[in-house]
């Protein structure tokens, strides 16, 4: 029988979270991918990263579970998340060895565990640099190299302070189940990223829902992967298939999965059948009423207005129009307010302002732009290789009438390659922002006709 590998287990933060210490965006996914997987892939291990928010909230007993289990654990304590630190005391409670905390350069330790040895790595304005990525993995390395040795000491507080403390031993049969189911959900998070690749949408959605069937009925030991079913029936638009298998996740899950149920409005709102957006809006509510005005739930509301304004416009009810673009801006304006530095609601709201284009909405469109303008810049701005990210620079700019700083904000866009229909989006942005009159309408026609130019596609060396 061949011997199993050994576990790593990965907890950190996922995407780009605000350190309070340093006052910088950090992404916390490109430090996994550059600086802690490349190390672990030096060892013939299997590893798996913790996805609570990706999981949508369904997956605490499987945290347990690799807490407890897993043989080696790297946890990254830079911007004191309290998930990862109750992780933290939960393992070092379970395993004397083999927890490797690592921390960004200048992140000060908590009272409580400033005497533990931490892997200390740079960051640049939030930015992992390729050296520092290096040092990096040879510094992970180095733990895992001694941690899968077994030479290292005791690293856990209370194994150091209490010599009898018994800790915690599970069977042989938990762990094989623990390791089997591991390795199938990285495996299948594997096949559905490959899914979501393929040509066609038909192709990828046949492929997600061929793992589907294979996994089974909703439950809670399966939840985890089948959130990630949810999310890559997302990624294609395949929206009834998504709405089908939300459907069926137990009532229990789902009053505790808050970001599933975000989801689940998303999906009903793109669907948009018979009632769909009036339960949507009742999903968003109830997620408020749980955890708050957030800019996720605000702006998913704020959509659903603003299609629904699109459509009133179109049908010329100007009435219905003007109140469901009312609304639009009200809920745009509270997730802009309850996090200003996420700039999708800001963004949103001010382009509503000036469309709106009352003396009230272009006043405080004059407030909010500059606001829009400085979240993004604390993200890179006009440095980024992120077409949304520019493109929201651009749009601030054209907003706030900074005309070089638009047409610098364009020419990135174009160097960063993007897809044809990305720049089809931004153009029609511009083109409902033209009849503002908070714009001038000439320089605006101008981007206009340099953005249908970039959109054109580029014809071959040589032909006529």
């Amino acid at each position: 029988m061949m011997a199993a590998k050994p576990f790593v287990f990965v907890a950190m933060p996922f995407g780009k979270k605000r350190d309070p210490q340093t006052a910088t965006d950090i992404d916390f996914d490109a430090i996994f991918e550059a600086g802690v997987k490349p190390a672990v892939k030096r060892f013939d291990v299997d590893c798996l990263r913790a996805d609570e928010e990706r999981a949508g909230g369904v997956i605490h007993l499987a945290m347990f579970e690799r807490l407890l289990l897993a043989e080696i654990a790297i946890v990254d304590v830079t911007n004191q998340n309290a998930n990862v630190f109750y992780e933290l005391g939960v393992r070092h409670a379970a395993r004397p060895r083999s927890t490797i905390i690592i921390r960004a350069n200048g992140t000060a330790l908590p009272f409580d565990i400033n005497m533990l040895r931490a892997l200390s790595y740079r960051l640049e304005g939030g930015v992992l640099t390729p050296d520092a990525a290096l040092d990096l993995q040879n510094a992970i390395a180095f733990k895992l190299e001694h941690a899968l040795s077994e030479l290292e000491v005791h690293d856990s507080p209370l194994f150091q302070l209490i010599p009898q403390f018994p800790g915690i031993t599970l069977s042989h049969e938990v762990t094989e189940n623990f390791r089997d189911r591991a390795r199938y959900i990285d495996g299948t998070r594997d096949r559905l990223s490959a899914a979501t690749r393929l040509e066609t949408g038909v192709a990828a959605y046949e492929a997600i829902r061929a793992i589907e069937v294979e996994i089974g009925p909703v439950t809670e030991a399966n939840a985890e992967v089948l959130t990630d079913v949810v999310l890559s029936y997302r990624d294609v638009k395949a929206w009834n298939a998504m709405i089908d298998l939300i459907d069926r996740f137990p009532p229990a899950i789902l009053r505790r999965a808050l970001t599933l149920r975000e989801q689940y409005a998303l999906a009903l709102n793109r669907r948009n059948g018979p009632g769909d957006r009036r339960r949507a809006l009742e999903i968003l509510e109830e997620v408020i009423a749980a955890k708050g005005d957030n800019p996720e739930s605000c702006a998913l509301a704020g959509r659903i207005y603003k299609d629904l304004y699109d459509e009133a416009k179109e049908r010329k009810d100007r009435v219905r129009a003007l109140g469901h673009l009312d609304s639009a801006i009200d809920w745009y304006r509270r997730g802009f307010q309850a996090d200003p530095r996420d700039y999708y609601p800001g963004i949103n709201l001010a382009s509503l302002l000036a469309i709106a284009d009352t003396e009230d909405s272009l006043d405080e469109l004059r407030r909010v732009a500059p606001a829009v303008a400085f979240a993004v810049a604390r993200l890179g701005g006009l440095k980024s290789n992120d077409y949304w990210l520019v493109a929201t620079v651009f749009e601030a700019a054209v907003l706030s009438s900074d005309w070089k700083i638009a047409e610098r904000a364009l020419a990135r866009m174009v160097s960063v390659e993007p897809k044809r229909w990305m720049l089809e989006t931004t153009t029609n942005n511009l083109r409902l922002l033209r009849a503002s009159s908070a714009l001038d309408t000439a320089r605006v026609d101008a981007l206009l006709e340099d953005l249908e130019a970039a959109t054109l596609p580029i014809a071959p060396v040589g032909a006529p």
